[in-house]
């Protein structure tokens, strides 16, 4: 069991939040973890990247001259890939990079890797983060007093708000998700994790968790 200090806006410890990470995940597959975020990543390249072999440029196939007799050493065409303008040697053709990884091993890396942020102490909870209009300079100030300004952050909210997603997009390495779009890149990728209660409570009830806070 792990007890999480509850903190407000003003870098104040206002409870504790008590949580077992094996709740989440009973262990830890480091290989699972890899495979998936291998996933996401070869997920998103496009793969539209063309280039032009020797049989695809423009130029003459005549040989260039006469095999012997020179002094050079003997040459074909223009199309030559060693040749200025001919075509590649190797080339590149358009292909599809996606990995297919199951659903549910999907599921589980994301439950596994928020437990093991927890267990890294690499999470840290904030009673609640709304704000009435966008306002970027105030989302600054809470992340200095929480002691996380400066480095590499994701704020974990329980679902989408305008206002808070406008107050955090200006910010240099800091990335907002609603639980419903945490998977495990985004949870491993940054630092730390900056999660309200309301937040891992609805992480906690999509798995089947109860949650349980206490007040300082």
């Amino acid at each position: 069991m792990v007890s999480l200090p509850v903190y407000n806006r003003a870098g104040q410890e206002v409870g504790t939040y008590e949580i077992d990470p094996g709740e989440l995940a009973p262990r830890i597959s480091k290989q699972l973890l890899h495979d998936v975020v291998v996933m996401y990543q070869a997920n998103r390249r496009q793969g539209t990247f063309q280039s032009k072999g020797r049989g695809q440029v423009a130029g003459t196939t005549k040989k260039m001259y006469r095999q012997k007799g020179t002094g050079n050493a003997r040459a074909g065409s223009r199309r030559s890939p060693i040749r200025r303008g001919g075509g590649h040697a190797f080339a590149k053709t358009p292909r599809d990079f996606r990995v297919r990884v199951p659903k549910r091993a999907v599921q589980l890396a994301t439950r596994m890797a928020l437990a093991a942020r927890i267990s890294d102490n690499e999470v840290k909870l904030i009673d609640e983060l709304t704000f009435p209009g966008p306002k970027t300079k105030d989302m600054a100030a809470i992340l200095k007093a929480l002691k996380m300004d400066g480095m590499r952050l994701l704020v974990a909210v329980p679902g989408y708000d305008v206002n808070l997603y406008k107050s955090i997009r200006n910010l240099a390495d800091v990335s907002v998700l609603p639980v419903s779009d945490l998977n495990a890149l985004e949870v491993l990728r940054p630092r730390a994790v900056l999660m309200t209660k309301a937040a891992l409570d609805a992480f906690r009830q999509k798995t089947g968790g109860t949650k349980t806070t206490t007040q300082a």
